[in-house]
């Protein structure tokens, strides 16, 4: 995952249901209440954990039981003093006292809440990352060091897989055609970052290494559902021998409820802000639909140029929904203008804005009939609204449009069906287009003619438009 572009946007849940869905994690509740529970009498060794002699106190407090009622409990305390719940007064007395951000959980602001989690959040991640402890002993020398080149473990590239793999769940949640929530499978998931894009069929080789990377992910995914990070259905005990060889025979086709046994993973909306507030913190750009509904018109329609199309009617429809429809039709057209590159795909989104505006916008539409760029969507807008009076387009002012709107689809969507569509039907449509359009005076006009030679399955046709497209690049100069 580069962070050269822009993520696609996601959408956040209130800030005050996430401070809900944080205080009520599983290991969060569970820190706190340590927190409140330690006093004077508690004790920790020099790492900060709990003596051992006091966790099975904590463990009892918390309800725990079992063989690793112990574990949980050091895990909760750790957290929180990792989460400044807790503060160690005298590390060499090992005493502690309430932290300051304890309070915040019970009087903070819902944003004070959610700092704590993303704190706790960090521990867990990080722990997700280190090799089971039966292993760390195992590879203690007499010294009690452990010698990590026994483990084949490399902290770095494993906190970066695991990075990786929490990355490709937030695209897969976020993107507009993921799974929008929906679980998604491990399978999948540890695919997305062993096979290569360009692989047809896996190697055994890969499908081993697939196999090893759903080992790994599965128990790091249990770790991370006590932190509200996602809702995880484990690999089926029954199947791990199975998945072990799986990469040696192929695998026979299998239905929903047969992958489903494989483990299914979900981001949670918790989780989305978390992995998004992490996302911001490694410099990838993540934005999140509403952050533009308070910006001007142009930054709007920039900034949304390449969401998706949902996305972008969310945020569009948030940026409206604050303003007067005469003021904002009046500032949507006005960042509408220009001859740049990315000014067809803005007179778009400005028309898909314009269509959330009633008739008290009429007179904004008006005003711009006789611009050269906006008076033909302005006619439109007009039209499909009934307005009485609306001039007739000139055959150039439509021309021009079609072009527009065109270029707009390229940057939007590129070489898509629904463009192929388009323009298999704007050929059908008018015989004569590629002999009037090239004429057309848009900086986009060549490029679009040449997207239509590339689209068009009919050669005949094709072949006009490059002819097209040679003559507009001529007249251009180029």
């Amino acid at each position: 995952m580069s962070d050269s572009s822009p993520l696609p946007p996601v959408r956040l849940h209130p800030e005050a249901e996430l401070a809900r869905a944080a205080l009520s994690t599983p290991l969060l509740s569970r820190a706190a209440r340590l927190a409140r529970w330690a006093g004077p009498d508690t004790r920790v060794d020099a790492g900060g954990g709990l003596v051992e002699e006091q966790l099975p106190a904590a463990a009892e407090l918390l309800g725990l039981g079992g063989e690793d009622a112990a574990a949980y409990a050091s895990e909760a305390w750790r957290v929180a003093v990792d989460a400044a719940l807790v503060e160690i007064t005298d590390e060499e007395a090992g005493t502690v006292a309430a932290g300051e951000e304890l309070a915040l959980l019970t009087g903070g602001s819902p944003q004070d809440v959610l700092t704590v989690w993303l704190s706790a959040l960090e521990t867990v991640v990080a722990d997700a990352s280190v090799p089971d402890l039966d292993d760390l002993v195992d590879a203690m020398d007499e010294g009690g060091e452990v010698d990590f080149s026994s483990l084949d473990w490399d902290p770095e590239a494993e906190a970066e897989f695991l990075d990786g793999v929490l990355g490709n769940l937030y695209l897969l949640t976020v993107s507009e055609d993921g799974s929008g929530g929906a679980p998604v499978p491990l399978p999948a998931l540890a695919a997305s970052m062993i096979v290569p894009s360009d692989m047809g069929e896996p190697t055994n080789d890969v499908l081993e290494q697939v196999s090893d990377a759903m080992m790994r992910l599965d128990d790091q995914f249990r770790m991370l559902e006590p932190v509200g990070l996602v809702e995880y259905q484990p690999v089926d005990e029954a199947l791990m021998a199975d998945i072990e060889g799986a990469a040696e025979e192929p695998a026979a086709p299998v239905d929903d409820t047969d992958v489903s046994r494989y483990g299914m993973v979900r981001l949670t909306p918790l989780g989305a802000y978390g992995l998004r507030a992490r996302l911001l913190d490694a410099g990838f750009e993540a934005p999140a639909v509403g952050e533009l509904a308070d910006k001007g018109a142009d930054v709007l329609l920039d900034g949304t140029a390449h969401f998706g199309q949902s996305a972008a009617q969310a945020e569009t429809e948030q940026w409206v929904a604050r303003r007067e429809p005469l003021a904002a039709a009046r500032e949507l057209l006005a960042a509408a203008r220009g001859a740049d590159a990315g000014a067809p795909l803005r007179r778009l989104r400005c028309q898909q804005a314009l269509s959330l505006v009633g008739l008290e916008a009429e007179a904004a539409l008006r005003e711009v009939l006789d611009d050269p760029e906006l008076g033909g969507l302005a006619r439109v807008w007009l039209s499909e609204r009934g307005a009485s009076d609306v001039p007739a387009p000139s055959q150039e002012l439509v021309f021009w449009l079609t072009v527009d709107t065109l270029a707009a689809q390229l940057q939007a969507e590129g070489n898509s069906e629904e463009l192929r569509a388009l323009v298999e039907g704007l050929a059908e449509q008018h015989s004569g287009f590629f002999a009037a359009a090239w004429r057309v005076e848009h900086p986009d006009t060549a490029d679009v003619l040449e997207a239509m030679g590339r689209l068009h399955p009919d050669k005949k046709v094709a072949k006009e438009a490059r002819k097209a497209a040679f003559k507009a690049r001529s007249a251009q100069g180029g």
